[in-house]
Formats: structure tokens, C-alpha cells, sequence
């Protein structure tokens, strides 16, 4: 066999294994993907996770804004006069929960509310966003009381000038300036938030990571269904982190007018 005929063997040898593992890949997707319509199972997943995120993300806007205005009254609280009892006292159970949410992680509190506190529940998937709601509002509170110390405290005395409480100056005064100054840093939390719902698979709940291990189970690939559930979730962050973008330069845009 001359030198001609040996690299025609082999190019064709590789033309085949090239074929060989296009048609593997092709398959693997087919199985992942469309067979059964499997790919309904991924879209369901992605609602299951957006309403997680969105339960969630309410419990812990809730959450953080109570705590947050609690710590932000007690530190502002003048000086020289006597200090609130009540006010001292819920702080300190505010300090206490923001500490040890923000202290532990995020999976062992997971497994805690799922395999010690609601170990009887049988809907791991509300137990989740509760726990998640419940995690994310220690950072709420943080990003919020953050926002509120930063203004000028002249801001509230002027409030109080004019008649109005605390409650009121707050939420007419305060909250709308600091609002524009803590939007970024809670829309990186809703995304970090979005990312999180993962975790709920640990204990059994549903989402888009739940979807994709059942299919890894059935078609014993994980490549695709991982991979997929991946990239969808970074398309749907994609899209979050663009609409976080427009709200912040039509902010911006107010400001100038």
C-alpha cells in the first residue's frame, strides 16, 4: 500500500469517526429533548421557577423592608434622649436573624426547613421558596438599611418639620431617593435569588433543576438535560439583567428632567 492509498484510508477513517459522533450527539439531543416531548418538561420547569422566584422574592422584600425599618429607626433614634424599649428589643431579634442567615449557608438552611422544620410537609417546593424568601430577606434588609443610612439625615428632619411621622416621612421622603440608589443592588439580588431556586431539588421541591435530573434519570445522560437547564437559566437572567438596565437608565433619564 503506497503512500496515497494509506492517507485515503485514514482520511476516510476520520470522515466516519467525524459521522459516528455527530450522529451520538444528535441522538443524545434527541433523547434530552425532543423525544416524548421532553422539552415541555424544561418549559414547565422554567414556570415553576419563576413563580418560586417571585414567592419568594416577596417574603423577602416584605422581610427585609420590616427589618430594615426597625434597625434604620433605632440607629437614627436622637441622641440624649431615652431609648425605646420595644424598639431596642426588636432590633436585637433583627440583628440576631440577619447574622445567622447571613452567617450559614444557603443548602443547610435548605435542608434544615425541609428535613427538620417541615420534615412532615409533603410540598418541599413552597418549603423552599419560603426558605428562600426567608434567606433573601437578610440581604434586603442590609441593601435597604444601607440605602436609607446613606441619605442626608436632613432629609427625615425636614419630614418632621412639615407634620409628618416617621412612617410617613419615610415612605413619602426617604424610601422614593433611596429607592433609586439600592435598585442595581437589588436587582442583583432578585438574579442571585432566580439562581438560588436550584437549590430546592435537594430536599425534593420542583424547578427547573427537578425537570432535568428526571430526565438524566430516564435517558442515564446528563450532559444535555444539564447543560440545557444551564443555559436556560442564564437566558432567562440575560433577560432580567436587560430589563434591570432599561428601569435603571429611564431612572436616570427622570432624574435629568
Amino acid at each position: 500500500m503506497d503512500l496515497a492509498q494509506t492517507f485515503e484510508t485514514w482520511r476516510e477513517m476520520m470522515l466516519e469517526g467525524t459521522a459516528n459522533v455527530w450522529q451520538t450527539l444528535y441522538v443524545r439531543f434527541y433523547q434530552a429533548f425532543i423525544e416524548g416531548d421532553r422539552w415541555q418538561q424544561y418549559l414547565e420547569g422554567v414556570g415553576v421557577t419563576l413563580v418560586v422566584t417571585a414567592i419568594a422574592l416577596i417574603i423577602g422584600v416584605v422581610l427585609g423592608v420590616l427589618v430594615a425599618i426597625v434597625r434604620t429607626a433605632h440607629d437614627q433614634q436622637r441622641p440624649g434622649r431615652r431609648k425605646n424599649i420595644v424598639l431596642g428589643l426588636a432590633n436585637a431579634i433583627c440583628k440576631i436573624y440577619v447574622t445567622v442567615i447571613r452567617g450559614t449557608p444557603m443548602m443547610v438552611q435548605m435542608l434544615i426547613m425541609g428535613m427538620v422544620i417541615f420534615a412532615s410537609s409533603r410540598n418541599y417546593t413552597m418549603v423552599g421558596a419560603l426558605t428562600l424568601g426567608i434567606n433573601s430577606g437578610a440581604y434586603v434588609a442590609e441593601i435597604i438599611r444601607g440605602g436609607l443610612m446613606s441619605l442626608d439625615p436632613g432629609q427625615a428632619e425636614a419630614g418632621r418639620s412639615l407634620g409628618l411621622g416617621y412612617l410617613d416621612t419615610m415612605r413619602f421622603i426617604v424610601v422614593p431617593q433611596a429607592f433609586k440608589a439600592i435598585l442595581p443592588s437589588l436587582g442583583n439580588e432578585f438574579i442571585v435569588l432566580l439562581k438560588d431556586t436550584s437549590l430546592i431539588s435537594i430536599i425534593g421541591g420542583q424547578e427547573m433543576v427537578y425537570f432535568a435530573k428526571n430526565i438524566v434519570n430516564r435517558t442515564f445522560d446528563a450532559m444535555f438535560p444539564l447543560v440545557g437547564a444551564a443555559i436556560i437559566y442564564l437566558i432567562v437572567v440575560m433577560i432580567f439583567t436587560w430589563l434591570q438596565g432599561k428601569l435603571e437608565r429611564r431612572l436616570r433619564q427622570s432624574d435629568r428632567r
